[in-house]
């Protein structure tokens, strides 16, 4: 859900998930491995920060 959520807002924005994770400071494809695992709550924040978005938001 959580990476689903944050594929939207990308697709939304004109971004891609792949320059979310350079522009972030992530791992190539780190977002796209948070289907199966959980990321770090900071990360989660950073990507709300990015979008202008609550944490609550990313995870509905």
């Amino acid at each position: 859900m959580l990476f689903d959520n944050i594929k939207e807002l990308c697709e939304k924005k004109g971004v891609s998930v792949w320059k979310l994770e350079k522009d972030l400071g992530f791992s190539n494809r780190s977002i796209s491995k948070w289907n199966e695992t959980d990321p770090g709550i900071r990360k989660v924040q950073k990507v709300a920060d990015y979008f202008g978005v609550a944490i609550e938001d990313l995870l509905e």
